[in-house]
């Protein structure tokens, strides 16, 4: 009560923190009249300036208001948007390094550009993140017509790119790409041997759009670039056979942390079954170091065929296993589980067997975004993760109020007992609804779910679309006639869909249709003749109580139904959401009240009844919060584990890149066989022994091994008065003397191009293995909380050493390698150094995507074409875009 009296009297620290923008976008506003006499020249003639004034020492901040005002007058002209002023403060806080949590129909994409323009004056380049491919695309084109008008280059990354195209796309001035492609170049990049092979250069600024989905959603699984490994497809097959065996006594499942064991009963079962079929040795158990191969297999079956469903985790399509983005609805084509849980999918759905891989190298969102040097994002949904974004990110989280007061009514929940109950009164609810035309968006967890609605609304005669992975070809159009007059449309997710729902639906796709259909016509008179029909049919909608979202079940998270709701009332239209659930729902029967179950039996209920109270609201909301907690401690261990590899990276990655900048690397290869020198004296001749302790004999045949020259160590030690340090010294000058006689042989500059493969191959090397290594241990140190140790405190210390044995393991590979080699003649040293190259070149490409040309591709049978989108590569293999090549409109 007292707080709520405070917050009248002096407000939420969300309204102080608006209020300080006031006067800055005051001065933008001001300044609007000065900026409209500008030509399109002067416009960019300003940037000009802007850059310059920078360039000489001035803040950004200072600068602030007049560009702000520049942009919006560019924007003006180029697009015909002028900003609101909620949408400057949104530019305002971006700028400023938080997440704008603006509702859905506010404008984020124009607000982006504010901030990004203002950042890229100081010629370092700006990242504007997006959540797929097509909204990269889309917003790159439209907004680019804004920086163009403004001075500025605009660049797009996507998969499948030139090289030079992509190196040209990251050298603009605002470049716009997905999470996962950042991600990958930032992996690639630094598997490169040349720097001029590199795309980016740098991370200054980046806006991340749909910022809740991209680091957190997808920040709970790392981009892995993969190389195949020995292929064990066959033992998963045969695994897959025994899990359908298993009776409910062999297993327990826990499917609030989604995990599946074996009981004791399991166990033994197990292994009588194994022994049988020759799988497991006689005598061996499944408890033996020996068995671990087996177990992992049999675990990861266990874990496809009980907590992995189709078409709701993945769907099989063309006969291949792809995963399904529970968060957004949409397919993850080439995403692949890790430790062969993808192959024990693809046994159990009868799909080929791909060879699993092994990481080359790896990075999580968290730990790529936060190398940004300026890190923000725009999302209609972040407060109820306020909390995470702080803690890992640094990021506040500030509310942008919207333009327009928000007229959608949001109805409390209706709970009923079973799932035919809930699935009997959305349909009535469809039906009334739809026989005033309103439009309605259904919203459901899954395809199995939005399918069977779809089974329940086509026998009750009810005309709808339904939108989910298996239609992710029409999405935009399903989306954009959403909003019309009777439309009924059921949605799997709708985060980061990227097209807004229209009252009355979208003009563009609507002029776009009918010159289409008429493409002798006038597009004017088109436009015009749309646009007046539009409006009429806008009113009708609003008149019919405008859209209307109706979900069949809550999510795990309070984000995913916020998304859902904020669909409707965009901009101040009117609207309705309401939530109808059952007891039989995943999220009330893991997580929910127990009591809520006992009230509804306490009351009596009839069939077909449904319980509607606040209480019930905030019963399942704390139900939620508890699993956002839970999911967020996860993740925030997940990340403790993943920062202590991320330290080692950067100081790889740091140091690859300082060998790939040097001219010479002679002076560092010296100290490296200088250490090697050390360590090997240090074996034979420990410190404070005695001459009669010393190991001469193997001394010599390690430096002949380890350094390739031969060096009389046994006689230097029989000499009067020589102790370790001057053996020590007549080795480095011997080692020196040999390594400048093999640099005069070669010529030097041949010499210092091999040192630079050498070291940056054996690099890579090594680091493959270590996170090999790192994965393993990873695996196993959780046992360690048994004995009463902390894991991660175990991963930490054995880490560090594993990371130090590397470094040593480096010295003495690149010594030997650069002892062993010999002078060549021409061809022969071109062909070594091609080698090298080559190598790695192949490391670098092993993250992009398998060739696009499809197997099986006919040119004369469009069936086994599959289902590109007009922008996507021809699957002929042409290098063309679809609709340039096969896809072309005859």
């Amino acid at each position: 009560m007292l707080g709520k009296i405070a917050r009248k009297v002096f407000g939420t620290p969300n309204d102080r923190m608006i209020k300080t923008t006031r006067p800055i976008v005051e001065q933008i506003n001001a300044l609007e009249d000065e900026f409209a006499a500008l030509t399109d020249d002067g416009i960019i003639a300003k940037t000009e300036e802007f850059k310059k004034r920078i360039a000489d020492g001035e803040k950004l901040d200072a600068i602030l208001p007049e560009a702000f005002a520049n942009c919006r007058e560019a924007a003006k002209r180029a697009l015909g948007l002028r900003a609101f002023d909620t949408q400057l403060i949104g530019g305002i806080f971006l700028h400023r390094g938080n997440i704008a949590e603006m509702k859905t129909g506010e404008g984020k994409t124009l607000v982006a550009t504010f901030p990004a323009y203002l950042n890229a004056l100081s010629g370092d380049g700006v990242h504007i993140v997006t959540v797929n491919d097509y909204l990269a695309r889309r917003d790159a084109d439209w907004m680019g017509k804004v920086y163009g008008a403004l001075g500025l280059t605009t660049g797009v990354v996507y998969p499948h790119q030139a090289d030079d195209e992509k190196r040209a796309a990251y050298a603009c001035d605002v470049t716009y790409a997905t999470n996962n492609e950042l991600g990958f170049d930032y992996l690639r990049d630094n598997m490169k041997s040349e720097l001029k092979d590199m795309y980016q250069r740098g991370h200054n600024f980046a806006i991340v759009d749909e910022v809740d989905s991209i680091l957190i959603d997808e920040a709970r699984t790392p981009l892995i670039i993969s190389g195949p490994s020995e292929d064990r497809s066959e033992l998963y097959v045969t695994i897959d056979a025994l899990i359908p065996e298993l009776t409910e006594e062999h297993y327990t499942i826990d499917e609030k942390n989604r995990g599946a064991t074996f009981t004791e009963e399991g166990n033994e079962f197990l292994e009588e079954v194994l022994h049988a079929r020759g799988l497991l040795p006689e005598g061996q158990s499944l408890y033996d170091p020996e068995s671990t191969t087996i177990v992992h297999h049999v675990n990861q079956g266990l874990r496809a065929h009980k907590l992995f469903q189709r078409d709701k985790d993945y769907i099989v399509r063309d006969g291949e296993v792809v995963l399904i983005d529970e968060f957004t609805g949409r397919m993850m084509a080439g995403r692949r589980m890790s430790e062969g849980l993808h192959q024990a999918i693809e046994a159990k759905e009868g799909c080929k067997t791909q060879p699993e891989n092994v990481t080359l190298a790896s990075v999580t969102f968290q730990n790529y975004f936060r190398l940004y040097n300026k890190l923000s994002g725009m999302t209609g949904t972040a407060l109820t993760e306020a909390d995470e974004f702080d803690e890992i990110y640094g990021l506040g989280v500030v509310e942008i109020p919207t333009n327009r007061p928000i007229a959608r009514v949001d109805e409390h929940d209706a709970v009923y007992r079973t799932t035919g109950e809930k699935y009997g009164a959305v349909v009535e609810e469809i039906r009334t609804a739809n026989e005033k035309g309103q439009p309605i968006l259904v919203g459901t967890t899954s395809i199995e779910k939005s399918e069977t609605l779809s089974q329940l609304l086509t026998e009750a005669g009810i005309k709808h679309d339904v939108l989910n992975a298996r239609q992710h070809e029409r999405e935009a159009q399903i989306v954009a006639d959403a909003g019309k007059l009777g439309a009924v449309t059921i949605a799997t997710n709708m985060a980061g869909r990227g097209t807004d729902i229209k009252l009355g639906g979208n003009v563009e796709f609507k002029v776009m249709e009918a010159i289409a259909a008429n493409p002798d016509g006038n597009p004017d008179e088109i436009r015009a003749e749309i646009e007046a029909a539009h409006k009429a049919d806008e009113q009708a909608v609003k008149e019919a109580g405008g859209l209307f979202v109706l979900a069949t079940e809550r999510h795990e998270s309070r984000r995913i139904d916020n998304q859902l709701r904020g669909r409707s009332g965009r901009q101040g239209d009117p609207g309705r959401s309401s939530f109808f659930l059952s007891l039989e729902d995943d999220l009330m029967r893991i997580f929910g009240s127990e009591r809520l179950e006992k009230v509804l039996s306490t009351l009596g209920m009839k069939e077909g009844e449904a319980i509607i109270h606040p209480w019930v609201n905030k019963s399942l909301e704390r139900a939620q919060a508890k699993v956002e907690g839970r999911n967020f401690d996860i993740r925030k261990q997940l990340l403790k584990f993943d920062d202590v590899m991320n330290d080692q990276r950067k100081a790889i990655f740091g140091q690859r890149l300082e060998i790939m900048e040097a001219e010479d690397l002679s002076e560092i290869v010296g100290d490296m066989r200088h250490q090697v020198i050390d360590d090997l004296v240090d074996v034979h001749m420990p410190p404070k022994s005695y001459a009669d302790q010393w190991d001469t004999q193997g001394l010599q045949a390690a430096v002949i091994e380890n350094l390739g020259f031969e060096a009389p160590v046994i006689d230097w030690a029989a000499e009067e008065g020589v102790d370790d340090d001057s053996i020590r010294e007549r080795l480095y000058d011997a080692s020196d003397a040999f390594m400048a006689k093999k640099a005069a042989d070669f010529g030097p500059e041949t010499m210092r191009s091999i040192e630079k493969q050498l070291v940056l191959q054996t690099i890579d090397s090594k680091w493959r293995d270590h996170l090999l290594t790192l994965d393993h241990l990873r695996s196993v140190v959780g046992f360690r909380g048994y004995a009463q140790r902390d894991p991660l405190n175990e991963y930490k210390n054995e880490a560090f050493q594993l990371f130090e044995s590397l470094l040593d393991g480096l010295r003495a590979d690149v010594t030997k390698k650069l002892a062993q080699i010999r002078p060549m003649s021409e061809e022969e040293q071109q062909a070594m150094m091609q080698q090298m190259v080559q190598q790695q070149k192949a490391l670098a490409q092993a993250a992009d995507e398998a060739q696009d040309t499809k197997d099986g591709f006919d040119e004369t049978n469009p069936a086994t074409w599959g289902n590109p989108s007009r922008n996507d590569p021809c699957p002929c293999g042409s290098g063309k875009k679809f609709k340039h090549c096969h896809g072309r409109l005859a």
